[in-house]
């Protein structure tokens, strides 16, 4: 711009020293690291996708609480929030609930599409937007908030399950215990995490949660994985079906049986929250794992199916490995209960009428 080019005293990689002593500065959305600063204009960018979960380590109410001290010395500083829409929650969504339409002098909030604010956008990319996905666009392009998402779980139903200072749950004879595991390439985004759930007095119990964060090496977590197995007296794990047969063959190579998951993570997740709502499991006091489980979203798929997930740029890979150990260990037990029942009722009807079985078996029997 002519009007500040004469102004720029230092460019940096992020950050821009003027002569009048004011810095222009890109800085990372942590109320950790903004405070003790002079600010005359702050822009929140994409604000609606900041974590707003109170059970975040960063949410979004915390770093409007730090910015706003900063600003109190100069009269008429700014706070500008520039942002696509999203679901309806956040500090984003309270503004605009609050002012928009609202004759109020200091706050102003400002709604438009995409094709308003900027008339040279490519029309037809914009159309075929809406055609393949009509929530997601009216969001992106036109400036609506996603009527189609909702919150997974309360942090209150999270705080009911969550027994306090428990860490892990070690092995006891005569109790049963399942794992499950999500694979990582180690090089990503993603995180390798475990979880072994146990049955215990009626319950279904996390007893031990391990993640392995990037970069990390997939060999050296595969064995970390595999001895907390054998703490556990295990020798079968459950995974989503990740690299195909990467590892099948290494958890095979600690003597441990990998078995892909038959159901995708969101069935998961709509067979756990049961669960947690009815009080039939317990969490360990992970904050970690629970800020993942407070910030997962319930979004309709245009099939109108209910899928469940994490939010963009967020993680769910502890939360993946909890909601499969608990339903997982559920079902063994069902189908387990299942068999037993069968086999009574086979056995009564014998009993009750020897013509049930065949002449031939019956020396056998």
């Amino acid at each position: 711009m002519p009007l500040l080019e004469g102004l720029v005293e230092r460019s940096a990689k992020e950050s821009i020293q003027l002569t009048n002593r004011v810095t222009i500065r890109v800085q990372v959305a942590s109320f950790r690291r903004l405070r003790g600063r002079t600010v005359a204009c702050a822009i929140l960018d994409e604000c609606a996708f900041w974590y707003s979960d109170e059970a975040s380590s960063n949410p979004d109410t915390e770093i409007l609480k730090a910015l706003r001290p900063s600003m109190l010395t100069i009269p008429d500083a700014l706070l500008i929030a520039i942002s696509s829409p999203y679901a309806k929650r956040g500090i984003l969504w309270d503004a605009f609930e609050a002012y928009y339409g609202k004759d109020e002098s200091r706050r102003l909030v400002w709604k438009a599409d995409t094709e308003t604010m900027n008339p040279t956008v490519d029309r037809e990319e914009i159309e075929r937007a809406y055609q393949d996905d009509p929530a997601a666009a009216r969001a992106e392009y036109g400036a609506e908030f996603r009527e189609d998402l909702e919150t997974y779980v309360g942090r209150e139903a999270l705080a009911r399950v969550t027994v306090a200072g428990r860490s892990v749950l070690p092995w006891v004879a005569g109790f049963q215990h399942y794992a499950f595991v999500d694979v990582a390439g180690g090089s990503g985004q993603d995180s390798m995490a475990l979880c072994v759930a146990v049955r215990r007095q009626g319950t279904t119990a996390v007893a031990r949660l391990a993640e392995w964060r990037p970069p990390f090496s997939p060999e050296q977590a595969v064995q970390q994985a595999a001895e907390i197995l054998a703490e556990y007296r295990l020798k079968q794990i459950t995974g989503d079906p990740y690299a195909k047969e990467w590892p099948v063959e290494r958890f095979a190579a600690h003597g441990i049986a990998y078995r892909p998951a038959d159901q995708p993570r969101s069935d998961y997740y709509d067979a756990f929250l049961p669960m947690i709502n009815s009080q039939s499991v317990e969490l360990l006091d992970h904050p970690r794992s629970l800020r993942q489980l407070a910030a997962l979203e319930r979004r309709t798929s245009l099939s109108g199916r209910s899928i469940v997930g994490h939010p963009p740029r967020g993680h769910d890979d502890l939360a993946n490995v909890i909601a499969g150990a608990c339903v997982g260990l559920k079902i063994v037990r069902q189908s387990a209960a299942s068999v037993v029942a069968v086999t009574r009722s086979w056995t009564r009807r014998v009993e009750e009428d020897e013509s049930f079985i065949h002449p031939h078996e019956r020396r056998g029997l």
